[in-house]
């Protein structure tokens, strides 16, 4: 090969390795611009939609604070009783406050979270004997949602509401007979006779049956024993009453479950004489939420061969 042959192989090569290297840094500056944009969206996002933390707000005027109670009652759902005591909390210790509003939509949940939030609410209206609370059902306060309204000092609902749920229950199935006929066999092994309880592969044992019986119905007992405290002399006991069944808001009323039939708006106006309402419930972190939501789309792919690659396996 002659020297002039080997040259011109190594101004292709050089070439070759020029326009690849401009390639990636094209690539590289597009990367980065879209990084940016997806930046510039979240800080736009987050100032348009996180509100200001009303704990650390002086609110100047008298109002009626308002705290929401909706879903499950459940350890790490919004409803949760570090949420909702947080936001009680935020809502009794301001000075401005008139009167609180806990409007209740929930179907009910564990009955140690409702427990902690109906405790809170007692402890509540102990330490701050001027400030009423007041429960406002909006769609459902049933089971766990009743048992924390009865802590109120007054509940309201609307006609249609649905209110009571005043029991426990504990789910479970069994597939043993399934397994017989399909030949398979259950090998669990336990230490301690009782550990299996409620297993789906064993045959229902009775004494750990009892047990458990004995168990929701302490529960119930409890149940039953805190919405007699809350609602006093005002409940209309009768043999249906604990037995879990549900009533409209206004078949509640009549039985003692809710004192009257009003909103949020018409109890701040027409009960507390507050009519400007501002609401204490905790809300999620709208930046982890964002974080979580975005996450994927701040990893662009900084080759375009892997964008084209990754455009085909879709197709």
């Amino acid at each position: 090969m002659t020297d002039q042959e080997h040259l011109w192989e190594r101004r292709v090569i050089t070439k070759l390795a020029q326009a690849s290297l401009k390639e990636q840094k094209r690539a590289r500056r597009w990367s980065i611009f879209f990084k940016f944009l997806v930046f510039a969206y979240i800080t736009f996002i987050l100032f348009m939609f996180t509100e200001p933390d009303i704990s650390s707000t002086k609110i100047k005027q008298k109002h009626t604070a308002l705290v929401e109670l909706q879903g499950t009652i459940a350890d790490g759902e919004t409803a949760s009783a570090d949420n909702i005591v947080s936001a009680l909390r935020s809502a009794f210790e301001d000075e401005k406050t008139e009167g609180v509003i806990l409007r209740i939509n929930s179907p009910g949940g564990t009955p140690v979270q409702a427990g902690y939030i109906y405790d809170e609410i007692l402890r509540l209206r102990e330490k701050y004997p001027e400030t009423q609370l007041y429960a406002v059902v909006s769609d459902m306060a049933a089971s766990g949602g009743y048992y924390v309204a009865s802590a109120a000092d007054e509940i309201y609902a609307s006609n249609s509401s649905i209110v009571g749920s005043i029991g426990v229950r504990m789910d479970g199935f069994g597939v043993v007979d399934a397994m017989e006929k399909l030949g398979i066999e259950s090998r669990t092994l336990t230490a301690g006779k009782n550990k299996a309880l409620l297993d789906p592969f064993t045959p229902v044992d009775e004494d750990a049956m009892k047990h458990l019986q004995a168990m929701i119905d302490d529960i119930h007992q409890q149940f039953i024993d805190a919405v007699k405290q809350g609602r006093g002399d005002r409940l209309k006991e009768f043999d249906e009453l604990f037995t879990g069944l549900i009533w409209t808001g206004r078949e509640a009323v009549e039985f003692g479950l809710v004192d009257d039939i009003g909103s949020a708006s018409y109890v701040a106006r027409e009960v507390i004489g507050a009519e400007d309402i501002v609401e204490y419930t905790v809300e999620e972190d709208m930046l982890e939420r964002l974080v979580a939501v975005s996450y994927t789309h701040l990893t662009l792919p900084t080759n375009t061969n892997a964008c084209r690659s990754r455009g085909s396996a879709g197709q």
